[in-house]
């Protein structure tokens, strides 16, 4: 994480430059397509964001209008390779509501 990510407050505006260290990448699932169904689109985000920031970096990324922002906490699964015990890092997920007549579309780019 960036040091000017860290420093952001909930009353902090997300500017330009951490829109893209709060949303890293959509989540593509079969239950992901699902929920497009009802105006619903799934993100991985970092850690450590709010739900005010990822509404704000959504907001701004795609422009759309975002009604809300329910998120949850993926721990990492511990694996064994060649007898050696690890662990897959915990990943935050966010599933967004889009107001009625906006929509997202994750299989082009931005």
């Amino acid at each position: 994480m960036s040091l000017k990510y860290k420093a952001l407050t909930k009353k902090k505006l997300v500017n330009d430059f951490t829109r893209y260290d709060v949303v890293l990448s959509p989540v593509v699932t079969e239950k992901s397509t699902l929920n497009s169904q009802h105006n619903q689109v799934t993100f991985k985000v970092a850690i450590d964001a709010t739900k005010i920031q990822i509404k704000q970096a959504i907001e701004s990324i795609f422009n759309v209008k975002v009604e809300g922002v329910n998120t949850l906490r993926v721990q990492g699964k511990t694996k064994r390779f060649k007898g050696v015990l690890g662990k897959r890092k915990d990943v935050k997920k966010a599933i967004v509501s889009l107001a009625e007549g906006h929509n997202i579309d994750v299989s082009t780019g931005i």
